[in-house]
């Protein structure tokens, strides 16, 4: 089963209203997306193609390799089907190999059981073949099937990924609340931020926007972090494809920026956060930090972005101290930030009202389970505050 080398449907799935931005990213590596779907895109390609999205996206979360679909109204029926696949030929049975699930049918009612039956099949079949059985387990560190079961229809995936992509690996130090690295790439990449101007991203914490602006400029991507993937443990792998795509990815990465990014916080541990996270990414020497109350952050001459990701009440701070800040925030950025766009990530319609200015967009966002909004703010000279409303 030369997957490496077969065309098949590639899903790419990310968090619930990424996909725009990842559809971006994909159409740039010269894919074209045969679907476009709230959490995904699908294209058609190899296990190959696949080392290329896996190392350059940053939106994403999976890139799932479909070997088959096939109709099965209970277990039975699915464990039949499964033990017909070629397992012999993917997994070695020396080896290691993980399943996860998402399943809806009547006959289910733990993913944890479709999981056992899935592995039961893949075993007893390099068992039949090999007359060894590969060794399995819940770690997604080796080579990973993706079973994806709803009513009597199912696909089952190689998950080429493993391990979750919306983490970039440089975030050792998470401190409070992190924003996801997948999620704070396409928060900046829906400001239609040219990458080419000042960033500005006051109240930083732990430095994930302010980092993934100065990876996105430099053109560094999530591959030159990581040096372990699922397509690494499929058989027929060649690591020498990997390792040219790795060295093209390093050598166009840009060592120096023309304009400034600037990441400031009022806690001295926040910001020293950020620093050790941005050293562990390469692009400290490229952001300012400072510790000082956001409205003391430096703004050089416009044009560009500031971007702030203030606590909303759902987890950190308190209501009433926050809507004191989100005022703070609205007057900050009406006197001292013209010429920029603003931009407040939120997850609180209430406080956003506190910062009295009119928002030109209000882009949909998911942060885990809270539904959240990003905030637009043209600051052109002369900008109003909204009338307030009782």
């Amino acid at each position: 089963m030369q997957v490496f080398h077969t065309e098949s449907k590639i899903v790419i799935t990310c968090n619930k209203r990424l996909s725009p931005y990842l559809q971006q990213e994909v159409e740039a590596l010269g894919f074209t997306p045969t679907r476009v779907f709230q959490t995904g895109v699908e294209l058609v390609g190899t296990v190959a193609d696949t080392i290329s999205l896996n190392l350059n996206l940053r939106c994403a979360s999976q890139v799932l390799y479909l070997l088959k679909s096939f109709t099965a109204a209970d277990p039975t029926e699915l464990y039949n089907e499964l033990v017909k696949i070629e397992w012999e030929e993917l997994i070695d049975f020396s080896g290691y190999f993980s399943v996860a699930s998402n399943v809806n049918n009547k006959h289910i009612t733990t993913p944890l059981f479709a999981n056992v039956k899935v592995k039961d099949a893949i075993v007893d079949r390099i068992k039949a073949k090999k007359g060894i059985r590969p060794n399995s387990g819940a770690d997604a560190n080796k080579t990973v099937v993706s079973l994806y079961w709803q009513d009597d229809r199912a696909d089952i995936y190689l998950d080429t990924s493993g391990e979750t992509l919306a983490k970039h690996s440089y975030r050792k130090i998470p401190g409070k609340a992190p924003m996801l690295e997948a999620l704070a790439t396409s928060t900046i990449m829906a400001t239609r931020w040219d990458a080419q101007s000042t960033f500005i991203n006051p109240m930083c914490g732990s430095g994930t926007l302010a980092i993934e602006a100065a990876l996105m400029a430099t053109d560094k991507h999530p591959g030159l972090f990581r040096m372990n993937y699922g397509f690494m443990h499929i058989m027929g792998y060649d690591e020498t494809v990997f390792f040219a795509e790795r060295r093209a990815l390093k050598d166009k990465a840009k060592k120096a920026l023309g304009f400034k990014i600037i990441a400031t916080d009022l806690s001295e541990d926040a910001v020293d956060i950020a620093r050790k996270n941005a050293n562990t990414a390469g692009v400290e020497h490229l952001i300012d930090f400072a510790v000082c109350d956001f409205a003391d952050t430096e703004v050089p001459e416009g044009p560009g972005v500031i971007m702030f990701n203030p606590e909303y009440g759902e987890r950190l701070g308190t209501h009433t101290k926050l809507e004191l800040t989100y005022a703070r925030v609205g007057d900050f950025l009406k006197k001292k930030c013209l010429g920029y766009r603003g931009y407040v990530f939120t997850g609180n319609p209430d406080l956003a009202k506190k910062i009295g200015l009119r928002a030109s967009r209000k882009i949909e966002f998911y942060n885990g389970k809270l539904d959240c909004r990003l905030f637009e703010y043209e600051l052109y000279e002369g900008s109003k505050r909204e009338p307030k409303t009782e």
